[in-house]
């Protein structure tokens, strides 16, 4: 339901491979307007598609407002293009200034991963903390840092990607080998990610037919021996490449998200294995879920634009 604004308004885009979702919100971040439409798998049709989103809730609120862009993969410094991008239409294409042509107005894009960190640290679960490192957990595994309310964005566009260094194999004496989509070996995101738990308990489980991580984790509750080892090692792998990004970085806070942070058991496991790993007499680092969910994305989109500098 479309309400009246107060204050400066910004709207956010999530910018998926199968939705494209827009959302308003005004200075104290509530929500003003929503709309979700189809992705059109299509790059001209994708700008004409988000033109239409924003003047539609644009028109509906009587407003113009500060607009921010959510995406796979990610704008390079060197070239402007995008890279990275798992929605393959996006890749290789000038996004920001042809946003900012359509729309008529700056615009700001940023990886959906850093989104997601920005929307937890600017009034979710790491509202108030200096520094907080926003992991995804899910079909993949991305992150996005931080830093007194300001998104970190270094030289490469690439902070935050833990995903893609290599999982420490002081984890596990006899570590699996792993090849990554990304050509490189034992990358994080092929031991923590969804697939990833899924693969590990068929490999051990000699399964004729692999189960997804949704099946294996109500099978480890309901007491299935199997189950519950290869969420045990799934813990353990993640503990030690989230105490890695501790060693470096001290977050104060770690939000998780995507669909492996609705596990509740995570939570309590995680502290006493966090401090097996950590280079520290103890590891006080939280590790907590998420306040917004998979609205997370489209929020942090809009917080591209704080409130300072949305009027």
């Amino acid at each position: 339901m479309e309400q009246h604004p107060a204050g400066p308004v910004r709207i956010g885009i999530d910018l998926g491979g199968t939705k494209i979702e827009a959302l308003a919100i005004d200075s104290a971040g509530r929500e003003l307007a929503r709309k979700r439409i189809a992705s059109p798998r299509d790059y001209t049709l994708t700008l004409e598609a988000i033109r239409a989103l924003v003047g539609e809730i644009e028109a509906g609120l009587g407003v113009q407002a500060r607009v921010g862009i959510g995406t796979p993969g990610a704008v390079s410094p060197a070239t402007g293009l995008v890279k990275n991008a798992n929605s393959t239409e996006l890749n290789g294409h000038p996004l920001v200034p042809d946003l900012a042509q359509a729309l008529g107005r700056e615009v700001r894009v940023a990886n959906d991963a850093d989104c997601f960190a920005l929307s937890e640290a600017s009034d979710g679960a790491g509202a108030g903390r200096r520094v907080v490192f926003g992991v995804i957990l899910g079909t993949g595994v991305g992150g996005g840092l931080v830093v007194d309310g300001r998104l970190r964005v270094g030289p490469n566009a690439i902070t935050g990607e833990w995903g893609h260094n290599e999982l420490p194999s002081r984890t596990e004496a006899a570590l699996p080998d792993t090849v990554c989509y990304c050509g490189r070996r034992r990358c994080i995101e092929t031991y923590v990610s969804g697939p990833a738990l899924a693969a590990d308990h068929a490999r051990v489980a000699a399964a004729s037919a692999a189960l997804d991580a949704r099946r294996i984790v109500a099978l480890a509750r309901a007491g299935d021996a199997q189950a519950r080892a290869a969420f045990d090692r799934y813990c353990r792998r993640l503990a030690s490449a989230l105490a890695t990004v501790i060693n470096i970085v001290d977050p104060d806070v770690i939000v998780l998200g995507g669909g492996l942070s609705q596990v509740d058991e995570l939570y309590p496991a995680l502290p006493p294995l966090l401090a097996e790993y950590v280079f520290s007499d103890r590891c006080d680092t939280p590790v907590v879920h998420n306040l917004h969910g998979d609205s997370s994305g489209v929020r942090g989109a809009a917080w591209l634009w704080p409130a300072r500098e949305a009027g």
